[in-house]
């Protein structure tokens, strides 16, 4: 194996049966890698504008945002295997929905369609990690933590190569109508792992467990310390939410790169993404949080930063080499940040808290890009361009930066304290 590779050793003890759960979430993130993509794309092309786009989209996250909260009060002390089931049928499901109605031209229906499909989501996105964290060892959490962040850029490469190689064969026939079905009923494979896990003796809190003498039989949550976690997340997820769902759209319309040419970019990013994320625990070893994270972030600042304003010199045909360039540095560079802050926060918080912390993350992220999706409608219809939006984005992110970083230094305080549970 060679050097550039022998990091995969780090994944080879993760358990089985956590493995074979992150291998069903690459197949509902193939699914969402696809529609994150082509979706704006799709609905472009039959006639929606760009405000409309937007303001559909955004239902997608209030599904999300609706069910967070009850369900990570749901789960505590509870198997999660068949939230699992559930999620990798009807992600799939919905998602095929979502491409007929948009094809009938169902608007209605599109939205309900898009409201259940993000519903879907959360009963994998909110389970998994304190699934991981229940049924992992101590030494072996950053690595499967990382494993399963990295299922979204897997998803993206397999999607990014497969709908580039079938536009290069005929665009016409594979459209992006072709290619949201094709990934639909893809997603169902992931039915196929959950179904390995078989009769896994399955690591749970005790919901009615009877407490010990002199102990509480249920602590309580611990607000102050969940809230103060949770800020940082919510500034960046609020920047995100005003880009990532349009960058399609302005390679689109800003660089004139259609499905194929914006495929093979987000293959090569996803390509990046996945490498750099599996490298996350030999990182988080040799520098730790506090240098590792506020630094690619940073960087990605820049990045992003620099791929906003391409679009005011456009003209130009070097403009959307310097706009691939950046893009390439920004996805890897933010995401691999991703695994790190994740179970810097579930740590932080303890375990009395991550059930309902990993919802309120996803909560939050749905939150926040439902109200992106509501800001960006309101300032396209203001005439702002892609440009200004992902500006505004880069100035959220900085604030974000800062306040991570004001978090691990009180992480590090609560760990000389004793404070942080092992």
């Amino acid at each position: 194996m060679t050097k550039a590779l022998q990091f995969i050793k780090d994944y080879k003890t993760i358990e089985l049966p956590v493995k074979n759960a992150i291998a069903s979430e690459f197949f509902i993130q193939t699914v969402n890698a696809t529609f994150m993509n082509i979706l704006p794309l799709y609905m472009a092309r039959k006639g929606f504008s760009d405000q409309e786009i937007a303001l559909f989209i955004t239902f997608r996250f209030i599904g999300v945002f609706l069910l967070a909260f009850p369900l990570g009060k749901f789960i505590k002390g509870r198997k999660l295997l068949s939230l699992f089931f559930l999620s990798n049928t009807c992600v799939p499901l919905f998602g095929l929905s979502i491409v007929f109605c948009i094809a009938m031209g169902w608007k209605v229906a599109a939205i309900i369609s898009l409201l259940l499909w993000g519903a879907s989501f959360t009963f994998m996105q909110i389970p998994i990690f304190p699934y991981i964290l229940r049924n992992s060892k101590k030494s072996e959490q950053t690595a499967a933590i990382s494993l399963s962040y990295s299922t979204w850029s897997f998803g993206g490469i397999i999607s990014g190569i497969v709908i580039a190689i079938l536009d290069f064969i005929n665009p016409f026939f594979f459209d992006e109508q072709f290619i949201l079905v094709l990934f639909s009923l893809v997603g169902f494979g992931g039915l196929i792992f959950l179904k390995r896990i078989g009769n896994f003796n399955e690591i749970y809190e005790e919901h009615t467990s009877i407490p010990e003498k002199g102990k509480h039989k249920k602590r309580k949550t611990d607000w102050n310390l969940v809230l103060r976690a949770l800020i940082p997340t919510l500034i960046i997820a609020t920047g995100a939410g005003l880009t990532i769902p349009f960058i399609s759209l302005f390679f689109d319309k800003v660089h004139n790169l259609g499905k194929g040419g914006f495929s093979v970019i987000s293959f090569v990013a996803s390509l990046l993404v996945a490498y750099l994320a599996l490298l996350v625990p030999k990182i988080k070893e040799k520098i730790g949080y506090k240098i590792a994270i506020p630094t690619t972030q940073s960087l990605a600042v820049v990045s992003l930063v620099a791929l906003a304003t391409t679009q005011y010199y456009s003209q130009y045909s070097v403009a959307v080499v310097i706009a691939t360039v950046c893009y390439l540095l920004r996805q890897p560079l933010m995401n691999m940040a991703g695994p790190m802050t994740s179970e810097l926060v579930l740590n932080y918080v303890g375990k009395n808290n991550r059930e309902i912390t990993s919802a309120l993350t996803s909560a939050i992220w749905s939150g926040s890009w439902m109200f992106s999706g509501f800001m960006v409608t309101m300032l396209f219809s203001y005439k702002f361009t892609f440009g200004a939006v992902f500006l505004i984005t880069s100035l959220l992110y900085a604030v974000g930066v800062v306040l991570y970083y004001l978090l691990i230094l009180d992480y590090n305080k609560r760990e000389e304290k004793g404070l942080i549970e092992e």
